[in-house]
């Protein structure tokens, strides 16, 4: 059985499915599909529908989870299940999805392939890997510090001579590579964008707008500023107790 799903965002506790894609290979090679919309009865942001093209119109109509619920579980009785990266997603969010339909869903004795570790395993990504594949050759004094700087470097050297399109300067390339999660306001992952707005993503206020818990509990705001937390974190704190909070801009 091979599973997926989109879900208004990552978070099992608060975000909820808005489609499910099950293909179901029997023995004999035969294939049986389910595929539904489901209607997640909270708004879907802007930022996870630029993902997966799911809109609200789109579910409106559609059944909720619990509707299908039943369905699904018959669907998927006795198989195991491949996907990609599913059981950091796919499987604990259908698990929670099916404990809020109060539906027992039971995955200990089906068997988990996810072809994601399946690629790394095959497609070792170690530095050895790196030199055979970038360079042409084996590594000599693996593990040695000078010797894996020194490779390194020639594994950079020949990545920028490989992909023209690389950038050509360190800047340029920890600009790429370093980007900020695109879901998250910030490096530390303590607000998420949802409708291009911060919403707190820990703590007793986790899923609330930045904006709306500023307003209603300044003196809340006021006791983080005091605590531990990272400059960045900080500066959004106390703007949005001046009421400037940032937007996510729209996409071009």
């Amino acid at each position: 059985m091979s599973l997926d799903l989109e879900a208004t965002g990552v978070d099992f506790d608060f975000d909820r499915i808005v489609e499910i894609g099950l293909v179901r290979v029997s023995p004999n090679g035969a294939e049986h599909e389910y595929r539904s919309l489901i209607n997640p009865r909270i708004p879907i942001p802007i930022e996870t529908t630029e993902i997966h093209g799911i809109t609200d119109d789109d579910v409106r109509g559609a059944p909720t989870f619990a509707d299908v619920a039943l369905d699904v579980r018959d669907f998927l009785a006795g198989a195991d299940l491949v996907g990609y990266n599913h059981q950091r997603f796919d499987v604990p969010m259908l698990r929670r999805e099916f404990s809020r339909a109060d539906v027992a869903w039971d995955v200990s004795d089906c068997r988990l392939i996810d072809v994601n570790r399946i690629f790394h395993a095959m497609e070792p990504r170690t530095l050895s890997a790196a030199v055979r594949f970038f360079c042409g050759h084996d590594l000599e004094g693996a593990h040695g510090a000078l010797a894996d700087s020194r490779a390194t470097l020639e594994v950079l050297r020949a990545q920028l001579e490989r992909y023209p399109d690389l950038p050509r300067s360190i800047e340029d390339l920890d600009k790429r590579f370093n980007a900020p999660d695109p879901n998250f306001v910030d490096r530390t992952r303590r607000f998420r964008w949802r409708h291009r707005e911060p919403h707190f993503a820990f703590g007793e206020f986790r899923g609330r707008a930045l904006a709306a818990v500023a307003a209603e509990r300044p003196e809340a705001i006021d006791r983080m500023l005091r605590g531990s937390f990272p400059r960045e974190v900080k500066q959004l704190l106390e703007g949005a107790l001046r009421g400037e909070v940032p937007r996510r801009p729209e996409k071009s």
